[in-house]
C-alpha cells in the first residue's frame, strides 16, 4: 500500500483557496501512484473558529462531494484529514474517509477537544470510534490531540485497526511531543501510524510539520520535517501480524486488573 502524506500550509479562513490547493496536491499524489492520500486537520478553514458560522462546511457536503468525485475518478483512497463542519447540534472537526469507489466509509468527529486552541468553546465533541476498511485492511482515524489519549487509539486497535491515520495542526512549540507520542502509539498498538501535520502559521500559532509514517516496531519510514509538499511511504499490512505474533501484547493484557483502577469513582490507590 503506497501512502501519500500531504503536508501543506493552510490559508486562514479561506476555504476556496484551500480547496484549490488540496485539489492540486491530491492530483499530484494520484498521478504518482498513491493508493491512499492523507490530508492535514481543518484544511478547509484553519483554526478560524470564531468564524465558523460563515465558513464551516454545512453537513460536510462540499468536502464529501469533492473527495468522492476525485477518489472515483482516480481510483484512490482519500483519508480526508479533517474539515470544520456545521451539523445538527453545532460545529464539529470532522474526518471523512472515501474509498477508491467514491464511497464515504467513515465520518469521524474529533473526540477530544483541545482547550489551548479554544476547541471546547466552539466545537462539539465526537462520540464515534472511527474504524473503517480500505482494500480489506482494517484502519482507524483520530485527529491531532486525540493521540494524547492512549486508551482511545488502543480501542481502535482492539477493534481491528492495523493502520491508524492522524491528521493534525500540531504546533511547532510541542513538535517533540508529536514525534514521541506517534512512535509510542505505533509501538504499544503494534500498528502503522500515518500522520499528516500542517506547516505555516495562523494569527496565533506556528505549526511544526513533521508528517510521519511509523511502522509497528516504531521505526520511522517517513519524516517530512518542514518540507511543504507530499511525502511517500510503502507499507505492508502483513508486518502488523508478524509483530503481534512475535510479542503477543494483546494476548497478555489483564483487563480485569485494569478495570479495578480505571473506574470513574476510583480517586486514588
Amino acid at each position: 500500500m503506497k501512502i501519500a502524506c500531504v503536508q501543506m500550509d493552510i490559508v486562514f479562513g479561506e476555504p476556496d483557496k484551500n480547496f484549490a490547493a488540496v485539489a492540486d496536491y491530491v492530483k499530484q499524489a494520484a498521478d504518482s501512484g498513491a493508493d491512499v492520500i492523507t490530508l492535514p486537520e481543518m484544511w478547509n478553514t484553519g483554526y478560524a473558529l470564531d468564524r465558523l458560522e460563515e465558513l464551516a462546511d454545512v453537513d460536510g457536503q462540499r468536502t464529501m462531494d469533492f473527495l468522492k468525485a476525485f477518489a472515483r475518478e482516480h481510483r484512490v483512497h482519500i483519508v480526508g484529514g479533517s474539515v470544520s463542519t456545521k451539523k445538527a447540534g453545532g460545529f464539529y472537526n470532522t474526518m471523512y474517509v472515501v474509498d477508491r469507489n467514491g464511497e464515504v466509509v467513515s465520518e469521524y468527529d474529533k473526540a477530544h477537544r483541545f482547550s489551548l486552541m479554544d476547541e471546547h468553546i466552539h466545537l462539539e465533541e465526537g462520540s464515534g470510534l472511527g474504524v473503517f476498511e480500505l482494500d480489506g485492511a482494517k484502519c482507524g482515524g483520530v485527529i491531532c490531540y486525540d493521540i494524547r489519549f492512549p486508551e482511545w487509539l488502543r480501542a481502535q486497535a482492539l477493534n481491528g485497526a492495523k493502520v491508524i491515520f492522524v491528521p493534525a495542526e500540531w504546533p511547532a512549540a510541542r513538535i517533540d511531543h508529536w514525534r514521541v507520542l506517534l512512535q509510542a502509539r505505533a509501538i504499544e498498538n503494534q500498528c502503522f501510524i500515518v500522520a499528516s501535520n500542517r506547516i505555516g502559521a495562523d494569527p496565533k500559532n506556528a505549526f511544526g510539520g513533521s508528517s510521519m509514517v511509523i511502522a509497528p516496531w516504531g521505526e520511522v519510514r517517513l519524516d517530512m520535517g518542514m518540507q511543504e509538499g507530499i511525502g511517500y511511504a510503502d507499507i505492508d499490512i502483513a508486518e502488523v501480524d508478524e509483530v503481534r505474533m512475535r510479542i503477543p501484547v494483546f494476548d497478555d493484557r489483564r483487563v480485569a486488573l485494569y478495570d479495578q483502577f480505571t473506574k470513574d469513582d476510583v480517586k486514588e490507590v
